[in-house]
């Protein structure tokens, strides 16, 4: 079983467990079913295999089911205007609402013409389903994996804080924890001081998909080395590299501030601070993949600095200028490998590219789900030390027995 369950979910640990907070449902958003079936099954089989007396009392009622997902629909009248249903009873359960706001895949009709969903849409569904619980349930959480608006962090001038005004309001509509991935600004929170905010880093799923991506890694300071594409993203490098003992280094970009294209003011050059990347596998870690443009560039420019091999992580990959850049730049060997979750919508065509690999999270946040439904501290699940290290003694005995043959 692997390490991040184990603990969790090992027969006769029932014992450890608190009573459920009141009974799970899981709610997911449209856009979101996938994943959601992901996340039941684990739910299903674990809660299925426990063992304890405990099961028998009045709190584990309806602790095993046959699926934690509760029905919903948000349908839509003509003139595009919205509902949302909740189809069976949920008073006193302990709600999950998952939510990928980034999904333009779904689409609805506005008098005879077809609109695509946009983040806003994703929003304004998820208040009304929790609006429908009409204050039924007995806690309620949000998974928000992309965090809406959640780039739009600080005011520049005459500007709105929608990503403080969203969790302001979820708060208000009696939402009591909500759980992000990769914040491109943590310090949001402070919109909610007195809730619980999460912003938890995948860097155990990026390390665990590229050892088992790649099989002749190095993985010391001698041979590899993580990468920053922006100082914005220093602190998610710096603990990206100290998981693994390794060392980093930076881009910072040039930008000419006479200019604004596209609503930024364009790069100039990207400049490097760090240690020489020649002969090393390096590894870009960033927190999200818009249009791409910047992976691309630094990936060529270590290239150019004759790096190894080059491998990106983000946990979003929204690709908004489509695959051909990333095409390209595999194709002239400037980009190894890229890897991105699943927390988001995935089009076929991605999962179809050579270069791409998909970093599964479905369990892992079975896991959040589950611990937090029970009460449990996070703090074992949000610290990954101890689950890395396990992974790479596992990766360099493989390795070692595998050169020994």
């Amino acid at each position: 079983m692997a390490a991040e369950e184990k603990e969790l979910s090992r027969p006769g640990a029932q014992e450890m467990f608190n009573a459920p907070i009141g009974h799970l449902g899981l709610i997911p958003l449209k856009g979101c079913e996938a994943l959601a079936e992901q996340i039941d099954d684990y739910l299903i089989r674990w809660r299925n295999e426990r063992e304890t007396a405990g099961l028998n009392d009045g709190h584990f009622l309806g602790y095993p089911k046959g699926s934690y997902v509760v029905k919903t629909d948000c349908p839509r009248f003509g003139s595009g205007e919205g509902k949302g249903v909740i189809k069976s009873s949920v008073r006193g359960d302990d709600l999950y609402f998952l939510s990928d706001v980034t999904n333009n895949s779904l689409t609805y009709t506005v008098a005879g013409e077809t609109n695509h969903y946009s983040p806003d849409d994703h929003f304004a569904d998820l208040k009304r389903l929790i609006a429908a619980s009409a204050g039924r349930a007995k806690r309620m959480t949000v998974i928000m994996p992309f965090l809406y608006e959640g780039r739009v962090s600080k005011r520049d001038g005459r500007e709105s804080l929608d990503c403080a005004q969203m969790l302001q309001e979820l708060v208000d509509m009696g939402v009591t924890n909500i759980l992000t991935f990769e914040a491109h600004e943590p310090r949001v929170q402070n919109a909610i001081p007195l809730n619980e905010f999460e912003t938890i880093s995948p860097a155990y799923q990026y390390i665990k998909a590229l050892l088992g991506a790649v099989d002749d890694l190095d993985v010391d300071a001698e041979h590899m080395m993580v990468i920053s594409p922006d100082e914005g993203g220093m602190g998610r490098a710096i603990f990206f590299a100290n998981l693994l003992g390794l060392d980093m280094g930076m881009f910072y970009k040039r930008k000419d501030y006479t200019k604004f294209i596209n609503g930024v003011n364009p790069v100039v050059a990207h400049e490097f601070l760090g240690a020489s990347v020649e002969g090393k596998d390096v590894v870009i870690v960033d927190d999200m993949i818009s249009s791409g443009d910047r992976m691309v560039e630094v990936a060529r420019e270590l290239k150019r600095r004759k790096a190894r091999r080059v491998f990106g992580c983000a946990a979003f990959g929204l690709f908004t200028g489509g695959f051909s850049a990333f095409d390209r730049a595999h194709d002239e060997g400037a980009l190894d490998l890229l890897f991105t979750t699943n927390m988001i919508y995935q089009k076929p065509e991605l999962l179809e590219r050579s270069w791409y690999v998909n970093v599964d999270m479905a369990k892992y946040i079975a896991l959040l789900i589950d611990c937090l439904n029970h009460d449990h501290s996070l703090t074992s699940l949000l610290s990954p030390v101890e689950r890395v290290n396990a992974k790479l003694e596992e990766y360099r005995c493989r390795r070692n027995a595998s050169k020994t043959e």
